[in-house]
Parts: structure tokens; sequence; C-alpha cells
């Protein structure tokens, strides 16, 4: 009997546990090198494991649910029992969709290409991460490759191993290339699987339910994850910039039609046309006007930090927390470009291939509450952005119009914005041009 134990990596570069979401194996299966035995959750994303070497599985270490340290045994595998070839072909059948995350000694498959969720094909050969000595380095190696030491104050270092933020992988927005608290925020709302925003999503599965004892008054279920990682940045947010929130109600169904005619336009063939999409037009073209809501604030270096491109961020709400991919340079696509960023958006999304750079670098989110049948909200600042445009339901609702009451299609607009260098001047302007152009879409060409 040879029994070697696959350990708990550290998928996420920094991240210290990770809960165990699902088994594919169970004691006594035959398991081949690069086989995906479990799902697991990071602070960062939903990740799939593969087993670095053949055998036949011994012991399972942790039950679904379970919070595990990294480092921990996780599976044990006899590889005296090793697989045949009938059962390598049978356990090696499914595409590997995992990231090449090893444990202990294997030779290296180059023909193996893992993919983490989330981040794409892993281009290297699975290999065992060297192992550190007490200078930091593995003896024999030529040390890591990632470049300088990022720029950081201890508070913002302890925060992102808090949040089990990688500060190699985060974009600075202070001073000097500095990273701020709210770069760190920015960093901890994780790439996941999402589903379609633009139109009503159908219902989604309700997350396993916590143990419910009998006649009990209370339920207690664990926050963890991305939740987790969501909740932190969302706090961050709310306590550190003061919150303004205003309202438009207004009638879009000039824009309503549009988005039927241009449905049939050659132009856009084969294109997915929404409200959305005219709405985030819409926004591009009121930021234009005013510049200064396209900014941030970097408290280290206390100044104001004038954003000269639009990176377009579209919240989505999934089963395990939100997600704020964004379109980058949006300010600079047409209509049809823009619609086929939205699409792509939200297709990688849904199948869990959001990059952390998708996420980061965002400058404006918009979110898009109207889908549920809400009529608006109050909604937070994503961090590290100066404001937010919340999209209420589109409903048809008695609208005086031309002097008469007739039935017209009307919807509300929230903007919140971050009061420190957003005045409400300027803030009220700005919302009230998105709707101006919505109100009357030709605005789309007389103000761009």
């Amino acid at each position: 009997m040879a029994i070697r134990e696959f350990r708990m990596p550290d998928v996420g570069e920094g991240l210290t546990e990770a809960d165990i979401l699902t088994w594919y194996v169970k004691p006594g299966d035959p398991v081949v090198d690069g086989q995906v035995v479990c799902e697991i959750e990071t602070a960062k994303a939903a990740v799939e494991l593969p087993v670095p070497f053949d055998g036949v599985v011994r012991e399972i270490g942790f039950p679904e649910g379970a919070t595990v340290d990294v480092g921990a045994v996780i599976i044990s595998v006899d590889t005296a029992g090793a697989a045949g070839p009938q059962d390598r072909a049978v356990a090696a059948a499914p595409a590997v969709t995992a990231a090449a995350a090893v444990g202990a000694d294997a030779p290296a498959r180059p023909e193996r290409r893992p993919v983490l969720v989330g981040y794409g094909v892993v281009e290297s050969s699975a290999k065992r991460r060297p192992r550190k000595t007490a200078g930091g380095t593995a003896p024999g190696s030529r040390g890591p490759a990632a470049g300088p030491r990022p720029l950081a104050k201890p508070p913002v270092r302890k925060l992102a191993k808090d949040l089990g933020v990688d500060l190699t992988a985060v974009r600075p927005s202070g001073g000097g290339g500095t990273i701020t608290r709210a770069d760190v925020h920015a960093a901890a709302v994780v790439d996941i699987g999402t589903r379609e925003i633009v139109e009503r999503p159908a219902p989604t599965p309700a997350p396993a339910p916590a143990a419910v004892v009998p006649d009990a008054r209370e339920t207690r279920t664990p926050i963890k994850g991305v939740r987790k990682a969501t909740a932190a940045a969302m706090v961050g947010s709310a306590f550190t910039a003061p919150h303004v929130t205003e309202f438009v109600t207004f009638d879009i169904t000039r824009t309503m039609k549009l988005v039927e005619e241009l449905k049939s336009d050659k132009d856009m063939a084969g294109l997915r046309v929404n409200p959305l999409l005219l709405i985030a037009k819409a926004v591009l073209v009121a930021v234009k006007r005013n510049p200064e809501i396209n900014a941030a604030w970097d408290e280290a270096a206390q100044e104001i930090v004038l954003k000269h491109y639009v990176n377009l961020g579209i919240a989505a709400a999934t089963p395990r927390g939100l997600i704020v991919p964004n379109i980058k340079d949006a300010h600079a696509q047409t209509l049809p470009e823009l619609s086929k960023s939205l699409s792509q958006l939200v297709a990688t999304a849904r199948e869990g291939r959001t990059t952390p750079a998708a996420m980061q670098g965002g400058t404006f989110t918009i979110t898009n509450v109207g889908v549920f049948g809400v009529d608006t909200g109050t909604p937070i600042l994503n961090p590290g952005e100066s404001a937010i445009l919340a999209i209420g339901a589109i409903k048809l609702q008695p609208w005086v119009h031309k002097g008469k009451v007739k039935p017209r299609q009307v919807t509300t607009l929230a903007l919140s914005f971050d009061h420190r260098l957003v005045d409400g001047e300027l803030g009220s302007k700005f919302l009230a041009d998105i709707a101006a152009v919505l109100e009357q879409p030709k605005r789309l060409v007389t103000w761009a």
C-alpha cells in the first residue's frame, strides 16, 4: 500500500482557507492524474480541483460544507492500486475544467490543459509548488518572477490578507502607484458564474439551506467565500464614502420604440438590443457632458483622480454573491460594439469565466433592479468609484403627454454618488442628462 495525500492548495495566491462545496468521488473510486475530485469555494472564486496522481481513493478528509485551511489533507489515495487502462479511460472522459492545483510530487504532464474557473487556461504543466526555505525561495529556484513588491501601507496589507486579495493582482489608484483600501475592496468583489440581468432572470436554485431543527425559531447560515468578501467590500464602501442618492421619474416611451426599431436595423443584425444597451449609451453621453462625475477619491494622497476613460461596470447578483465586471473603454465604443461587449460580458460571467482583471479598474457602475419588478433603490457605490446608477422597472403608467393623460412607458432612475467629490449640482445635472437622453433619444446623436 502506497498512500499519497492531496492537500488543500492555495488556488488564489495568498488565501488561507476554502469551503468544500461538492465531492465528485468517494472512497473506493479509481482516480487518475488530472481528474476533478471536488469543487471548492474561496473568497475569490468557485474552483474545481484535480487530483495530481493515479490510484484509488482511500479516505475523504472533510465533508461537503466544511471550511478547510490551506495545507490540510483533503483526500488520500492508494497509488499502489492505481487505476487500470479501463478505469483511466472512464475517469478521464470528462473534460478537465480545473486549475492545476497540486499538493504532492507528480510528474509534469504537458498535454493537460486544466482551467481555473474565472482565470482561464493554465498554460504551464502541473508541477508541485517549490517549497520555500527560511529565505523565502526554494533551493535551486530562481525565485518569484512577480516583479517589485506592491506598494501598500500595513493596514491595507492586513485588509488584503483578511479578504484573501493578492496585492500583486490589484490595480493601484493611489499616488505613486500605491494600493488603497478602496482598491483592495474592489478586488475582493470576486468572479463567479452569474446570470443575465438585462431582462427578468429565470428563478435560480436557492443555496442549500442550513440544518433546520424542528420547531426551531431561528436558522443560522455561515457567511463564507464570495458573500463574505462582498459583504466586507460593501461595508467598507458604505462607511467610507458619504453617499447621496437622487431620483428621477420620466417617460421612456421613445427609447422603448427605438429599441424595437433597432432590432430590425441591418446594422444591428445578430446583435442583442434591449433597454440596458440604450441606457448604457445614455450614461456614456452624460459622462461626456459631465466628466467630473467619472472620478475617484485617493485617500492616501488626498486627491481627486479624474478618469479620462469609462470602464462601465454591470452589477450582477448570483446565488453565491455579487460581481461587477466592466467594459473597458466603453466610452470609445459605437452602439454595435457596445452591444457586443455587453453580450460578451454576460455570456462570460454566466459560464464562470470572468477574470479578476475584468472586475478591476471600473469607473462607473449600472445596476438593474428593475428586472426584479422593483421601482428603484438606493445602491451602494462599487468600491473605488464615485457614482452608481440603479435602473427601475419600466411600466405602463398614466402620464401627461402633450397636454393629455395617456398610457406611457415610465421608469425611475436612482443615482448614488460620493459627496466628497460629487456635489449636488453635478450629481443632479448628470442624472437629468441621462433622463433627457432617454426621453428624447435623438440626443444620442445631437449630444454625442
